[in-house]
């Protein structure tokens, strides 16, 4: 069956690059793992005493884990085993537990695969539950209804802008998203912050097919979407958006080179001569430290005028029907962790944005624009259109039918397009070509 694949989590993905392994290595480095880290042998899951927790992330960024699995034993006195396990190889790891039946009773994983989907316990009654006021926009679940996983935070792109070229332009900003600005609105003030500061561009853009969907989602497109058939099109707005899109790169409002030569935008506006930087969440954290020579700050997405972002999930929380004792205790767990108390405490002590609304969380930056911008996406990220989960919620949807999005076309296509080398129409046209072959049907 083919390796399905979803969204990389960028958090999962620090812990290095993918390569490359041949098979008797794999099937080496399985067994190890299952004599190492598998649930049969290291006692999980048979009482409702001990659970095994399966987690891929780089040291040091465990720590909301660590804290939530001791506050869990003090309070139940069931002991959960926190398994960190490298990147590379843990698709495969999962895989091997599952045909070895062992897998953990708890798992954080970057994406559901169909080899162990069917062994999920359905965390609907977690999901649903009105307390909880988990955002259902960004559960990943079956044709059924089953919820198969939660994410254990979610991130969404998002715009920064240099401040002090603002206030040095006089040019007004929106600081709320309940009073955001239009795009149209928005490259008219940053075209003019360029012009009065002698910026050397308005715009930054990361050559990412998510970060154009979530743009054109706020123009009132759906980007590229498959009917019930499973035949993927584009919409009217969706054109109009990517060739408005095209026509932005004309190397004064944003430059070629990042979406034709791989230049590097967040380089580009952290050296101050750049306006404002379309790119993800993730950022605030790196910009809390490395940007000294001017102040920055995230503003609100536009909306024209639809109010979305591109949501994904940083990490998809599961459970495994091992037995029925194993099964009864990883769901209350996870029911237990998802209590909004104990899932805020979560998210604080892992920098995470919380997939339930309504939460406060409080995060340990000393910067005070990092502190806005993780406020100003906590109270944006409810306001966005159900749109803005879709291309996450389908990803689950190729995976269980046993296919994945291997490569998107959507930066080479667009690529030609700036350059002069096709239209922004026959981008499109080649770029649904990419996505039928891949994942129609």
């Amino acid at each position: 069956m083919t390796t399905v694949g979803v969204r990389r989590s960028r958090r999962l993905g620090r812990g290095g690059i993918r390569r490359l392994v041949p098979l008797a290595a794999v099937a080496t480095a399985g067994a190890l793992l299952l004599s190492a880290c598998g649930g049969s042998d290291s006692g999980s899951g048979g009482t409702s005493k001990s659970l095994t927790f399966w987690i891929s992330t780089v040291p040091g960024q465990d720590a909301g884990w660590k804290k939530m699995v001791a506050q869990y034993k003090k309070e139940t006195g069931v002991k959960v085993k926190l398994v960190n396990i490298p990147y590379d190889g843990y698709d495969a790891k999962l895989r091997n537990s599952a045909q070895a039946n062992s897998l953990p009773d708890v798992a954080s994983v970057p994406k559901v695969d169909p080899i162990w989907a069917n062994k999920l316990i359905d965390l609907k009654s977690i999901a649903n539950k009105k307390s909880n006021k988990i955002n259902g926009n960004f559960v990943a679940k079956d044709s059924s209804g089953k919820v198969l996983a939660i994410p254990s935070d979610i991130t969404a792109s998002g715009m920064f802008i240099n401040k002090s070229l603002f206030e040095k332009a006089g040019v007004d900003y929106p600081t709320s998203p309940d009073k955001t600005w239009t795009w149209s609105e928005f490259i008219k003030a940053a075209d003019e912050v360029r012009e009065k500061t002698n910026a050397k561009y308005s715009l930054t853009f990361d050559p990412s097919p998510s970060r154009l969907r979530a743009m054109v989602y706020e123009m009132g497109g759906k980007y590229v979407q498959a009917d019930d058939s499973g035949k993927f099109s584009v919409d009217a707005a969706t054109k109009k958006a990517v060739n408005t899109f095209v026509g932005w790169n004309d190397d004064k409002t944003m430059p070629k080179s990042v979406w034709t030569s791989e230049a590097d935008p967040s380089a580009m506006f952290q050296s101050g001569d750049v306006v404002a930087y379309w790119s993800g969440v993730w950022q605030v954290a790196a910009y809390a430290e490395s940007i000294t020579k001017f102040e920055w700050a995230s503003v609100p997405t536009p909306a024209e005028p639809v109010q979305a972002s591109d949501v994904n999930s940083g990490g998809l929380t599961v459970g495994f029907n091992n037995n029925g004792d194993a099964a009864a205790a990883a769901e209350k767990f996870l029911s237990w962790l998802y209590e909004p108390a104990n899932y805020q405490a979560l998210c604080e002590a892992s920098g995470f944005l919380p997939v339930e609304t309504g939460l406060n969380p409080k995060y340990p930056f000393k910067s005070e624009a990092a502190q806005a911008a993780f406020k100003l996406y906590n109270e944006s990220i409810p306001l966005y259109d159900p749109v803005s989960g879709y291309f996450n919620t389908a990803q689950t949807g190729w995976a269980l039918k046993g296919k994945t999005l291997t490569e998107d076309p959507t930066t080479t296509e667009l690529g030609k397009a700036i350059n002069g080398q096709q239209s922004a129409d026959k981008a499109l046209e080649n770029i649904v070509a990419g996505y039928n072959q891949q994942v129609g049907g």
